[in-house]
């Protein structure tokens, strides 16, 4: 019982890639919850015109992470598989996933592996970026490791941890990875069964600059949240007083008086616990 939920914001152009890798799951979903999050393109006429069973919701434009939120409100299935609107999966991928749960009953997020395009060019991510499965927060402290096109995750997973923070602009994945792996195993499919397209000019991480700071504000939050493993707690606090040190020193070059009392608030909070 897998519901498939697709955020889309003006990209009738790139949606029928992403869709017909759906309808070629080999696993066949649920269902598959486009939610268009106020498009002013040709969504809703593509969506009604070539994809008549497929859902569609729509919102006035609110962000990836309301839209995301919305499809988990209106899934019906107890698992939800997410795909961002410019990325692909092999027909391979949900099945693979249903199998590495069904050999470990009690999981409740699985991922895979992935191909990167950027610019029409395949690139090999870098060591920084590699998959792992476990207990795997210390590994998403310096940057997101799961990609949300690759994720599957059972429901009460939100029950426990909260949904996506709509609060954030970016690295609103990152937030929920930390929030997840904080408190739980992930499984691992060391297997690329999903194309990540990028070099887009639309592309939320190509408009955001300093992301560091919703990543410094993210385990600021689970540090006071979560009871961590002392290892784990050390790295994390380890994590956030480098990257706000950093982050400090961009905040004072340009003189952004509010960022750098923040900063120093951490350091001072967490150089001494």
């Amino acid at each position: 019982m897998i519901s498939v939920i697709i955020p889309c914001y003006n990209r009738a152009h790139l949606l029928p890639r992403c869709l017909d890798s759906v309808l070629a799951q080999e696993f066949r979903p649920l269902e598959i919850i486009v939610v268009d999050d106020g498009s002013t393109d040709s969504t809703r006429s593509l969506l009604q015109g070539s994809y008549p069973g497929i859902r569609i919701i729509s919102q006035e434009n609110k962000g990836v992470s309301a839209a995301r939120n919305a499809g988990i409100s209106a899934a019906k299935g107890d698992w939800l598989a997410f795909l961002d609107s410019d990325d692909t999966w092999f027909p391979a991928k949900l099945g693979r996933q249903v199998r590495a749960v069904e050999a470990s009953p009690g999981s409740n997020i699985v991922h895979t592996d992935e191909i990167w395009i950027r610019n029409g060019v395949r690139v090999n991510p870098q060591r920084k970026h590699r998959k792992y499965g476990g207990s795997i927060f210390k590994h998403c402290l310096p940057l997101c490791v799961i990609s949300p096109s690759s994720v599957m995750i059972h429901r009460r997973v939100f029950d426990r941890v909260g949904l996506f923070d709509e609060t954030l602009p970016v690295c609103e994945d990152y937030d929920l990875w930390l929030r997840i792996c904080a408190r739980m195993p992930v499984l691992f499919v060391r297997e690329p069964l999903v194309t990540k397209y990028g070099g887009h000019d639309d592309q939320l991480s190509s408009r955001y600059r300093g992301m560091d700071r919703y990543r410094i504000r993210s385990i600021d939050r689970v540090l006071n949240e979560v009871e961590l493993e002392s290892s784990d707690r050390k790295a994390a606090i380890d994590t956030l007083v480098s990257k706000t040190r950093i982050y400090l020193n961009g905040a004072r070059k340009h003189n952004n008086r509010v960022f750098v009392q923040e900063c120093e608030q951490l350091l001072e909070q967490y150089v001494t616990s």
